[in-house]
């Protein structure tokens, strides 16, 4: 049942959990109002539910279908706690809670035990990022053959059928354009966890998931280094890490993604001097980098001699200063040590005071003859 962007008002009737057929329902773009109704729970055989863009309000109901692939509530007012129903759907795909109220704590069965069971996990868009929350997502680990979009930022899933594919329409904001498209779209994978309040580092098992085509951990508070080994998504063609509290040097490896078209990093803590190569040459927008006051490169101002040399220099002065030191240590160790041997050696001491002896007398010898 397909009743998106229809300027529907009022709210929505309690005999819908009589349709025990339904396999889709999309009540996006509309008016609205009121609590969902209990009653979808009877809806056993649901496939999709895409409840977005509405003014919803009360707690999210129980989902009786097992068979959920799809799940939207975003921008709506629903209040309450994570929804437990969730806890039990393996088949889940895609799951939207996004600008809500939502409160309290995660259920017991929490993150990220709600998303190991979710093992067919393609596309989430949802805090410090949880441990071990990647680590289970095996669809996001190997390439999808039939993806056939490209620079994909985010999206929004009106329908999914039971072939896992995305129909009739989706919106992509694709090199910082807004664009929608109609008909069947092969299945995308992607993570956006942007614009929420995680902290924390990033995930260095992130690149585990080696079949991801876009990423978006915009607007938080990570900290800490992008990880060494980002250069491991071959197929990413979107990354925005851009309004975080990211420092440190931006990985080489990142010159590695051969497939990148789109790249936001401004507004965070990096420094030095930005990697090439690649399409790394291609993203000539300065902005991408704004607000890192530390770094510098292409597309930036070209890095200084003196700090591109920084590091080099730096070990070189540690060098001296350390052969210095060594020098230095050793005369005072070598020193102790024949000083200790005269005290506790007498054969040493005999020995030393009748050459300083013999020698004094050969002095005085010849300074007597001299006179």
């Amino acid at each position: 049942m397909a009743l998106s962007f229809n300027g529907l008002a009022s709210s929505v009737p309690p005999e819908i959990g009589s349709m025990s057929l339904l396999q889709n329902l999309d009540l996006n773009g509309n008016q609205l109002e009121g609590e969902l109704p209990a009653t979808i729970s009877s809806l056993k055989d649901l496939y999709s539910l895409d409840c977005s863009n509405n003014k919803f309000i009360g707690t999210i109901p129980s989902i009786g279908s097992k068979k959920l692939l799809s799940a939207a509530f975003a921008n709506n007012s629903f209040l309450g706690s994570f929804p437990r129903t969730f806890c039990q759907i393996a088949s889940l795909a895609l799951l939207d809670l996004s600008s809500n109220q939502l409160s309290g704590e995660l259920p017991n069965c929490g993150f990220p035990s709600i998303l190991k069971k979710c093992k067919q996990l393609i596309v989430l868009d949802i805090g410090p990022i949880p441990q071990g929350l990647l680590a289970n997502l095996t669809s996001m680990m190997k390439p999808q053959t039939e993806f056939n979009m490209t620079s994909l930022v985010h999206h929004q899933v009106l329908h999914l059928d039971a072939t896992m594919n995305f129909v009739d329409r989706i919106d992509v904001n694709w090199k910082m354009k807004s664009y929608t498209f109609q008909g069947t779209i092969a299945l995308m994978i992607g993570i956006d966890l942007s614009g929420n309040s995680f902290s924390g580092e990033i995930p260095t098992e992130l690149a585990n998931l080696r079949g991801l085509r876009f990423l978006n951990l915009s607007r938080n508070h990570l900290s800490g280094h992008i990880p060494e080994n980002i250069g491991d998504l071959k197929l990413l063609e979107s990354l925005d890490c851009s309004w975080n509290e990211l420092s440190g040097a931006i990985p080489s490896s990142i010159s590695k993604l051969a497939s990148l078209s789109t790249l936001n990093l401004s507004n965070n803590n990096l420094s030095g001097e930005i990697p090439v190569g690649n399409q790394l040459q291609t993203l000539d927008d300065p902005s991408i980098y704004n607000n890192n006051s530390g770094l510098c490169g292409f597309p930036l101002v070209a890095c200084s001699k003196g700090s591109s040399g920084t590091v080099e220099t730096l070990d070189t002065e540690l060098e001296t200063v350390y052969f210095c030191y060594s020098i230095i240590a050793g005369l005072v160790i070598g020193f102790w040590l024949w000083l200790g041997s005269l005290v506790f050696f007498k054969t040493w001491r005999t020995y030393v005071f009748c050459c300083v002896d013999r020698f004094q007398h050969k002095v005085m010898k010849r300074w007597r003859a001299f006179r």
